[in-house]
């Protein structure tokens, strides 16, 4: 499997010598029903494909799909052999960090014992066979929500993790690893282009005093237009990027590229790689919703027991509480029941990712599946697919069909 420094490095030649741009597209693996249709995708469409998968979603803890990284690469190469899938994907680590676990900042913990839990994490990650780890010490909970730090202090525990990955990749006689730094978040200070200068020369020194050099970030993360609430990607900011970025070997990873309306432009501007996952949770959460609709129409031909699957999956959401990490200043302290009807939809869309794994939620999904093969309808493919033809658009887009052999692989 090629080294994804060597990737981005030729995805910016391909661009110098005037060749069809490509945007890596980065899946975040929030349920085991979007790995295997993004592997899927994948096999159809011989095309590269990269794995983000954040400390919630993926970790030797706890996590809420409830994966270990070793368990989640185990994972990865079963789809692979059942899709008859030898080609390249790359499980990456997302948003490597302090205090960006939700159970570190729910357990208050101090900047110290949050570290140490990133530190065994990111461990579990490389011998796991992580390929690219996205290094992100811009939150420090002991400071004001709108208190950036000072860029300083955010390179000095960048360089301290990226050390550590070293150390531990070293020990395990592991190949180069690809890094990724910044944020997309405002607090991360990351976002007019004279502190990204700074950023970026700060980093540079501070790598090469520590002797690490050659770890060099392959993308960096920035504020390109989008956000959670904001679809509109803004293609001249990313190519005044990639004109800064381009010289040093590396290239822009755009986060919450999620129903972003010009995803075609992501090439065109010099995007390197783009990350997607709540978009592919509302197609599961659609696709079981269809589900449940044929089944309503086979329960008025046929006495079957219904699954009752929406209003199981509905309250183990408002159960866990997880909805809350959403909701709108407006509405803090509101229960759930008073929100709007678009509200409770957008949050048990987003939601539905945190319980996929619930018990409740598994036991009504699979009477859901054996009621709806009453037609013969195979229940798990059809969510499968619907989650595979999303994933599809970006590849399309992304210009990464066949990309395998565009590249080389």
């Amino acid at each position: 499997m090629r080294d994804l420094n060597e990737i981005i490095k030729e995805l910016i030649l391909c661009r110098e010598q005037g060749k069809k741009p490509i945007t890596l597209l980065a899946v975040c693996p929030n349920s085991s029903a979007v790995l295997e249709a993004a592997i899927r995708a994948a096999a159809r469409n011989r095309s590269i494909l990269l794995f983000a998968a954040t400390l919630n979603q993926v970790d030797f803890e706890s996590s809420y799909t409830g994966w270990t990284q070793a368990d989640f690469v185990h994972q990865m190469a079963e789809y692979a052999n059942k899709y008859h899938w030898s080609g390249p994907l790359y499980p990456c680590l997302d948003h490597g960090g302090p205090w960006l676990k939700d159970v570190h900042s729910l357990a208050h913990l101090t900047y110290s014992e949050t570290m140490d839990k990133v530190k065994k994490s990111i461990t579990a990650c490389i011998e796991a066979g992580y390929k690219l780890l996205h290094i992100d010490p811009t939150i420090d909970r002991t400071r004001s929500i709108n208190q950036p730090l000072p860029l300083q202090l955010v390179v000095d525990r960048t360089v301290e993790l990226i050390a550590h990955a070293e150390r531990i990749r070293l020990a395990n006689g592991l190949p180069k690893l690809a890094y990724e730094v910044g944020t997309e978040e405002v607090h991360g200070g990351l976002v007019d282009f004279g502190r990204f200068r700074e950023f970026l020369n700060l980093l540079r020194a501070q790598l090469n005093k520590k002797n690490l050099g050659q770890c060099w970030p392959c993308l960096l993360v920035a504020q390109i237009g989008t956000d959670l609430h904001t679809s509109i990607f803004k293609p001249e900011v990313a190519r005044r990027l990639y004109s800064i970025l381009a010289p040093l070997g590396s290239m822009v990873k755009g986060h919450y590229t999620d129903w972003v309306d010009n995803p075609e432009a992501y090439p065109t501007s010099g995007i390197g790689a783009a990350n997607v996952g709540p978009e592919f949770t509302e197609e599961e959460f659609i696709a079981l919703s269809e589900l449940e609709e044929k089944e309503r129409e086979i329960i008025e031909q046929i006495r079957v027991s219904p699954a009752n699957f929406l209003a199981t999956l509905q309250n183990a959401i408002v159960e866990s509480g997880r909805w809350k990490k959403w909701i709108l200043p407006m509405e803090e302290g509101l229960d759930f029941s008073e929100l709007t009807s678009t509200r409770k939809e957008w949050l048990l869309k987003t939601g539905s990712r945190y319980i996929w794994t619930n018990e409740q939620v598994v036991a009504a999904r699979n009477i859901l599946y054996k009621n709806i093969w009453i037609k013969e309808i195979d229940a798990h493919d059809y969510v499968i697919e619907k989650i595979t033809r999303t994933i599809e658009n970006y590849i399309r887009v992304f210009n990464l069909q066949n990309s395998i052999d565009t590249l080389g692989m």
